[in-house]
């Protein structure tokens, strides 16, 4: 279930809000301000902000920017203020999108569906998930699940391109050629035999054999459904 910071001071506004978007199934917390909304943000981790521009105390614009100092997390900006100038301030400070008042509530979920999608979309394309194995490309990082446990593999640069070049061409044999290519670049001169050392020792760090050798050409990953 995504949740979803509401900073609103209007209280109406507020619950059709609250209302609407717990239709959509969408856990609410609602802040009554800019200094609210701040602390709640600190205090939980959400999926998305709807954040209104006028408001006492510290405004969306100047919310907006210290959340940004600190979260990607997607912003959309409710505000009365019209004009172009308002607006471009709003996405200067990397709003996701911006409605002016009145807006209409099904348009408003529709945008926030919009966004989350779009949000999930690229988290996805940022990991690669093979049976217990999971890749963080963003992050360089490498993750082993146990049943509910899960420990990260370190891996050396080369050992994780070699094993995401894998990854991304499942089910099809690479020879110790072209995996050199790949990860060492075509004007590298030395041993080819390096490739069956990195493979050994990616098999060893992960304790999974993922990596099939085919002998007399490379080495594959098999699609999951493949035995």
């Amino acid at each position: 279930m995504y949740r979803i910071l509401v900073v609103e001071d209007e209280e109406e506004i507020q619950e059709i809000l609250k209302n609407y978007l717990e239709a959509e199934g969408y856990e609410v917390v609602q802040a009554e301000d800019g200094v609210d909304g701040i602390a709640k943000f600190h205090g939980g981790r959400f999926d998305l902000i709807v954040l209104d521009v006028m408001m006492p105390k510290i405004d969306g614009f100047g919310t907006c920017e210290l959340i940004r100092r600190e979260s990607d997390v997607p912003i959309i900006m409710l505000t009365a203020l019209e004009d172009e100038a308002c607006q471009i301030r709003g996405l200067d400070l990397r709003a996701d999108d911006y409605i002016t008042k009145p807006f209409s509530a099904p348009v408003l979920m529709r945008k926030i569906a919009a966004v989350l999608r779009r949000v999930h979309k690229e988290e996805e394309q940022q990991q690669i998930l093979y049976k217990d194995l999971r890749l963080d490309l963003s992050g360089h990082h490498v993750y082993m699940q146990d049943g509910t446990e899960v420990t990260e593999v370190v891996l050396t640069q080369k050992e994780f391109e070699m094993l995401h070049i894998l990854l991304l061409n499942k089910g099809i044999v690479l020879t110790r050629q072209k995996l050199l290519n790949l990860v060492w670049g075509e004007d590298y001169f030395g041993d080819e035999r390096i490739v069956d050392t990195h493979i050994k020792n990616i098999r060893k760090k992960l304790n999974q054999n993922y990596i099939s050798t085919i002998r007399g050409v490379g080495y594959r990953i098999d699609k999951e459904n493949q035995k």
